[in-house]
Parts: C-alpha cells; structure tokens; sequence
C-alpha cells in the first residue's frame, strides 16, 4: 500500500493506543476492534479501567439490551458526574495548582489565566447561586455565551447541580433561541451582556430579552458583564441577575451524585425538515465515548497536552474543549472572536504564542485561512504535537496545504467524524496508522460500523454505501427530547435494526475509510452516483476558489444538473471567464456529463455553527422552494446574497 504519511515508530510505541492494546492484550487495533464490536460492554469496562473513570457507586451492569439496540442502557445502578470527572477529581492533587484554562479576547492586551483550582472555585460560586435561585436536579439551564472564561464555568456548574445544560450558538438571533428554549422548557439562561466582533460590540442580552418575550418557563437569567462594552443591558427584576451578584460562597458546594444515565447535555441539530432535533448526553456517555474512548486513547491527548479547537460553545466541539483537557488533566486555549481578526494571522499567532500541542480544525477553518496564502509560514507552529480535524467532509486540496504548511508533513492529521446524535466518532484516526488525504484510520471502537446497501448488505472495498451501525454506542443519543418516535424514524427504521447515519461513505482499496457526504446530498447524472464532495475537490484543485458546494436539480433528460456555488480567491478580475474556466475543470476532470448547468460566485457559502455546508438549503432557494430548518445558520446573510446573485444570473 502506499501511504501520504506513516507514523515514526517513537510515535507508535508511546501512543495511548499502543498502551491500551497492551493493557488489553490485543494483538493490534484490529483485533480489539473486532472483540470491540462483539461485546462492546467488554471494551467500555476496560475503557473505563484504562482511563480511570470515576464513580460514586459502581454499576451492577455495563449494558443492558432488554429493551432492543434503540433503548440500550449502560452503567445500570451506577452513580457519577462529568463534574466528578473532570473537576473534582483533581483535588488534592499537583494538578489542582497547575494551569487549566488560558483566554484571550478579541483583543490580545486582554488575557486570563486559571488554575483548576481558581476555575473550581468560579464552577462551585455559580453552583451555590443557581442552587439559591432554585435551579436543581433535571432542570434544563441554556448556556447563551461567547467564549469566556464563565462559559465553561457555566458549563461546569450547571451539571454540578443535576440540571442539564443546553448550550446555544452564540450568533443566534431571537427566533432560534425562542425555539429550543421552549422545547427544552428551559428554567434558566446564562449569557452575557455582548461581545465583541471584528471589533464591534455584538449585543448578547439584548438578543435574549426578545427572545424572552415568549418564553414564560424561563424564570431566571443569570448575565456576566463582558466588560469595554458600550451596550445598555436593561435587567428586569426578579429575572435577571448580574453574575458578580449571585457567584459567591462557592469553595464547598457538593457535586449532585447522578444516575450514571441522567441526561446531563441537551444539544440541538438542524433536521433537514421540521424542528431540530434534541440529542440528549448522559453523565456516562460523553466521557465514556468521545472524551476517553475516541479521543484520549485513539486521539492520544496526553496530560501535558495544550487543547485548541477555535468553536463555539453551541456546538459538541465546545463540550469537548471542556471535559477532554480537564478530565485528562491537561490544558485549554479559549479565544474570543474569529480567527481572521483582529489581522488575518491570528490564529496562527494563537498556536505560535500559546504553544500549542493539541490544535482541532474544520475543514472549513482550514479552506478560510488558505485564502489568506503563505502568512502561515511567518508563525513558529513546532509546538504542535497531533492536530485532528472534524465537522464535515474533506477534499483533497485544504487538506493538502494544511497537512504541508502547518503539520510541515511530520504530524499526523487525527481525522474524526460522528455527530451530535452519536456523542462520539463512527470513524477515527490514530497516532498508530498510516494517513492518505481526506482518509479514517478505521472505524471507531465498539460502536458496529458498516457500509451497507439499502437492504443492509456489506459493500466491498472501493464500493460506495450507505454508513450505518449495527449496535448503540455508549455516546448514543438517548432518544431525541420529547420524541421518541421521531428517533426511531430518524434512524432506526430507515434499516430496520440498524442505525442509519444519512453519510455515503467507502473503505478505500488502501485500507483506509472515507465520507462522501450526506447521503440526500448525493448527485445522480446518467445514472451515475457522485458525492459533491468528489466534485468540489476538483473545483478546489484550481486554486482559483477558497471554497465550492455542489448540488443537483432535476433535469429532464439526465435526472438531474449540476450548480455550482463557489468563493472566489481574492483579486478575482473577470467572473465570467473564471465561471467558464471552472465549468471546463468539471469536464475535464470528471467527465463531459458533469459540465455545470450553471456556476455561480458567491461571497460565503451558508453553513451551520459546526460549519457544515448547506447544500440543501443552497438547492432549495434554487429551486424557489421552502429551504425548511434554517436556525442552525450561523450566517444567514449568505442565503440573501445567494438570492440575489441567483436573481442576477436568470435575469442575465
């Protein structure tokens, strides 16, 4: 087989991986993957034993199947906390005066560091004063924040108490806040009163309060003063409370002792029709799953590493940043703002200054920051020790220049996917394998992943199929919020007896596994199947786009055309000349029955707080039809632009 990247035996014989197939006497990652599948009960007791997952009682049964693959329940009679875990733990210990948290604002000059124990202490003083506003045990609390420090406090306290925390994409406007807010029938919310963006005071508070007009179960709203910011934050009495008010005598609050499988996390994600869907995460399954499982033993994040992963709070990427680093007893980097400003090298400057060691990106991140050329190379990046990547799909050429200019092809990119609804991967990259571009080590530990056809049949190697697991997972959703049906349909019925994840994926003939994107986004021209993501690779090829999305509309001769919307690199002169060279790269790369109906250039691509693209919504607006659940959007604004770009070129 011939491979991009094999990993340096150094590597190899001090990766967590290795250590575990040691403490499990498994021959190698494949033969633990399989007993895995075979008895995934097997692999979380030593998953659990490994990594030193705590309880207050110990189960009595590590899974329980009485109730069919969809109800699976995991550590039954059990008692723990994520708090217990991650925080508490630490006490008494050398890691308790060791930094944990490190922030910065959008402004560099304003900078803070905690310890574990001073971040502790801001956990265990909103604790007490949510408990004095009568927040406990199963209430829902929304977290409405930028990245702050008290963000991740927040996060912390609120599972402290038993209550469950539903963060929320900071660029939110009213009417998405609205929504899940009720149907979470959330007692509490936690914002700020703004923050800055590109340089402007962004209102948070105000936002909420209108929000709030329609939202009677709130009964609270605790607000952190941001501080510089020249915005008027009207408090209502009896609702409202300044955080600085209600933070106080903390140092002793009790962590709640939680059934191992009480709802901790409720997390929403857009369906493609209706309202989004809530997927719940228990005190066990996060940490059992992406934080130990996928990503301190396949991942190799090690205590003396520095976690940077630049998202937001309302995506699972900002539950990662909380409980990896703290539960590993290592490190996290918090920037407030974009990566681009406050000068298009920042984020860079970040890895560089703060001395990096774990860095997480999108795909989306990486193609951004490519527009902005070879300013990488000004900023020492050799702290970086294992960067990882997940949100969406690959194509060739992002992941090519950031594998060249900042991994400097010498470490390795940990490419993951899963998903909101799993709480952990489906696919994984290890410090142990060897990497091609865009690829998957394997499929992750414990979780039946398959290719399958529609009739749940195994496709070869080099086959495309659909991407489904045959068992529930530890990280599992546990249902969807309020609807029970809506979960079994969503992901069980489709198959029955099988979890389908909506990605068309393939195991290469190198070994190595890929996704293709989302199955509804697969394009069908002459009766030939084609992932966008194949198509955009090649329009990315160019170097003449920063970024591309591709979808088909019906076409009465082949089934189906193709449109093209794609981000010009800057200094574009002539966009009909590039429309056309980008149309002949199609032809010429795949083939005369894929010239594009139509190329359009845009400013931005619609995408969501998680950036994934949205090609439904893009092929919706097209088609002049209802493009259904938008309040995932992080920016919105690029639909409007999209329709007017849309309008010009029929009109044209």
């Amino acid at each position: 087989m011939s491979y991009l990247w094999t990993p340096p035996a150094e590597l190899v014989d001090n990766s967590n991986l290795t250590a575990f197939l040691r403490a499990t006497g498994q021959a190698d990652y494949d033969a633990l993957a399989a007993r895995a599948d075979a008895d995934p009960a097997w692999l979380m007791e030593e998953v659990f034993r490994f990594c030193g997952v705590r309880f207050y009682r110990p189960y009595e049964k590590m899974l329980d199947l009485s109730r069919g693959q969809p109800w699976a329940r995991w550590c039954v009679g059990g008692t723990t906390n994520i708090v217990l875990n991650c925080l508490d733990k630490h006490r008494g210990t050398a890691i308790w005066d060791r930094p944990f948290l490190v922030w910065e604002g959008e402004d560099k000059r304003e900078r803070r560091q905690l310890t574990y124990g001073e971040f502790a202490a801001g956990v265990g003083a909103l604790a007490s004063g949510l408990r004095r506003l009568g927040i406990g045990k199963g209430d829902v609390v929304a977290i409405y924040m930028p990245n702050l420090p008290e963000t991740f406090m927040a996060f912390f306290a609120i599972l402290k108490i038993g209550a469950i925390a539903m963060p929320l994409f900071s660029g939110f406007g009213p009417s998405p806040i609205l929504a899940r807010l009720n149907h979470g029938e959330a007692k509490a919310v936690i914002t700020a009163n703004g923050t800055w963006r590109r340089g402007i005071a962004a209102p948070l508070k105000p936002v909420l309060d209108e929000a709030l007009e329609s939202a009677p179960g709130v009964r609270h709203v605790v607000v952190v003063d941001r501080g510089g910011l020249d915005i008027e934050t009207p408090m209502r009495p009896g609702r409202d409370h300044w955080w600085h008010d209600i933070a106080q005598d903390g140092a002793d609050v009790p962590t709640e002792e939680m059934a191992a499988e009480d709802p901790a996390i409720l997390l929403y994600t857009s369906g493609t029709t209706g309202e989004p869907k809530g997927c719940v995460w228990t005190h066990v399954s996060f940490i059992g799953s992406m934080v130990t499982r996928d990503v301190i033993i396949c991942g190799d994040f090690k205590p003396s590493d520095l976690f940077f992963f630049f998202s937001d709070m309302g995506w699972m990427v900002g539950a990662m940043c909380a409980c990896i680093p703290s539960f590993a007893g290592g490190r996290l980097l918090v920037a407030e703002g974009t990566p681009d400003y406050p000068d298009t090298g920042r984020f860079w400057r970040l890895i560089a200054e703060h001395r990096v060691t774990y860095l997480g990106v999108s795909p989306t991140i990486v193609r951004g920051m490519m527009r902005y050329g070879a300013e990488v190379e000004n900023y020492d990046l050799s702290s970086l020790r294992i960067t990882t990547s997940g949100g969406e799909a690959w194509t060739e050429t992002p992941w090519r220049w950031f594998f060249e200019h900042v991994c400097k092809s010498k470490i390795p990119i940990i490419n993951i996917s899963g998903g909101t609804e799993v709480g952990g991967c489906i696919f994984t990259g290890t410090a142990n394998h060897p990497m091609n571009p865009c690829a998957f080590s394997r499929p992750a530990l414990g979780v039946g992943a398959a290719i399958v056809d529609l009739a749940g049949n195994r496709v070869g190697d080099g086959e495309v199929g659909e991407l489904v697991l045959r068992h529930a997972s530890i990280g599992m959703t546990k249902s969807l919020w309020k609807a029970d049906q809506r979960y079994l349909e969503s992901y069980w019925n489709t198959i029955p007896g099988i979890w389908v994840h909506g990605d068309f994926a393939m195991r290469g003939r190198d070994g190595l596994y890929y996704i293709l994107g989302r199955s509804d986004d697969t394009i069908k021209i002459s009766g030939k199947r084609v992932g966008p993501a194949e198509l955009e690779g090649v329009l990315t090829a160019t170097g003449k786009v920063a970024e591309a999305a591709v979808f088909s509309i019906p076409h009465p001769v082949k089934g189906s055309a193709i449109v093209c919307a794609c981000v010009p690199m800057a200094g574009t002169q002539d966009p009909a000349a590039l429309s056309e060279e980008l149309s002949r790269a199609l032809v010429h790369g795949m083939g005369a029955s894929y010239r594009p109906d139509k190329v359009l250039l845009v400013d931005d691509l619609p995408r969501t707080r998680n950036m994934k693209i949205m090609r439904r919504v893009l092929r919706a607006v097209y088609e002049n039809r209802d493009p259904g659940d938008l309040s995932a959007l992080a920016n919105p604004e690029a639909i409007d632009q999209f329709r007017k770009r849309l309008g010009t070129s029929k009109s044209a």
